[in-house]
């Protein structure tokens, strides 16, 4: 069992995704009557999941059950898990569908350069670029939530705004840093093949 743990925790992970979208979408369904309890089951969700991406690694390493296929797992999990908050920030209204698809264009490559090093037995690690560009995702994610919990509570335009400018920042960075990850990972692959 303590071999499985970590993967179990990151299977969770992607398994949680969809329930995150649905609760999501209903949060405008139930702010009339319940704005906070709404909100906050958003929120609790959004913690378990980024806490269990948090304590996946640090299990295998202490268990020393680093696996390849936690390797593989841990990045796509992350990527569901993103690419479902991305497009609530979508549906919300909030964030433009264009840069959507460059988030889900670069993480599409990656799957695809993954599978294609699995083919030759090759398990792509993650990377500081990538690691980067997760943590700034993640500040944008959580950002981009406080936004939407202050929209929905009718907070000043003040704050909205702070709120609103720093997420597109922290959005934008994330944006710049995947794509010269990907070229990182790509220059990388082609180190392994060619050796």
């Amino acid at each position: 069992m303590r071999q499985h743990a970590a993967n179990l925790l990151t299977v969770v992970r992607i398994g949680l995704a969809p329930v995150f979208f649905v609760l999501f979408l209903l949060v405008p369904e139930w702010i009339p009557t319940s704005p906070w309890l709404a909100l906050g089951l958003v929120w609790v969700l959004y913690l378990v999941m980024e806490i269990s991406d948090l304590f996946d690694g640090m299990v295998a390493r202490s268990t020393g059950t680093v696996s390849d296929l936690g390797k593989v797992l841990d990045p796509f999990a992350d990527v569901v898990a993103r690419l479902t908050y991305f497009l609530c920030f979508v549906e919300a209204g909030f964030m433009p569908a264009w840069v959507f698809l460059l988030v889900l264009y670069r993480e599409l490559g990656m799957t695809f350069l993954r599978m294609m090093l699995a083919r030759k037995g090759i398990a792509l690690g993650a990377r500081m670029g990538g690691k980067v560009k997760t943590a700034l995702y993640a500040a944008a994610t959580s950002t981009g939530l406080v936004w939407y919990t202050l929209a929905q509570v009718g907070a000043g335009a003040s704050l909205l705004s702070i709120a609103g400018i720093l997420f597109l920042v922290l959005l934008g960075a994330g944006l710049i840093t995947a794509y010269v990850s990907f070229f990182d990972y790509l220059k990388t692959a082609w180190g392994h093949v060619r050796s």
